[in-house]
C-alpha cells in the first residue's frame, strides 16, 4: 500500500449503455475528465453513424431501384405511344404531344389529382 493509488475512474452513460475508463494519470480529477472527453467523443460518434445510417436508408428509399415499376412514363417511338404508368393513361399520338400538344395527358393528370384529393378528404373527414 505504499506507493498505491486509487485513481481509476469508470463513467457510465446510462441511456446508451457506453462506458468510458481511465486510470492513466495519479489524479482521479485528471482520469474523470479524460473519460467523460472519451465518453462525450463515444456518443457523438454513435450519434453521428445512427444518423448518417437514416440518411442512407432514406437516400435509398428516395432513389428507388431504377425497375419498370418505378417509371412514370414510358415514350414508344415506333408505336408512337405514350403511356402515363402513375394514372393508366396511353394515348398513340406522341409526335403531337412532344410537340407541345400536352392537354390531354394534363387535363388527365389533374383529373387524377382531383380525384386522389377528394379520396383523401372523404378518408380523413
Amino acid at each position: 500500500h505504499i506507493n498505491k493509488t486509487d485513481s481509476a475512474v469508470r463513467v457510465v452513460h446510462l441511456p446508451t449503455g457506453i462506458v468510458a475508463e481511465c486510470q492513466d494519470g495519479r489524479s482521479q480529477h485528471s482520469n474523470k475528465a479524460k473519460a467523460l472527453q472519451v465518453l462525450q467523443a463515444r456518443i457523438q460518434e454513435k450519434e453521428r453513424k445512427e444518423r448518417e445510417a437514416k440518411e442512407a436508408a432514406l437516400r435509398k428509399g428516395l432513389i428507388g431501384s431504377g425497375d419498370r415499376s418505378d417509371r412514370i412514363r414510358t415514350y414508344n417511338y415506333p408505336q408512337g405511344r405514350l403511356t402515363d404508368h402513375r394514372i393508366n393513361l396511353t394515348l398513340y399520338k406522341l409526335l403531337a404531344i412532344m410537340e407541345g400538344d400536352m392537354d390531354e395527358v394534363l387535363n388527365a393528370l389533374q383529373a387524377a389529382r382531383e380525384a386522389e384529393l377528394l379520396e383523401e378528404l372523404a378518408i380523413n373527414g
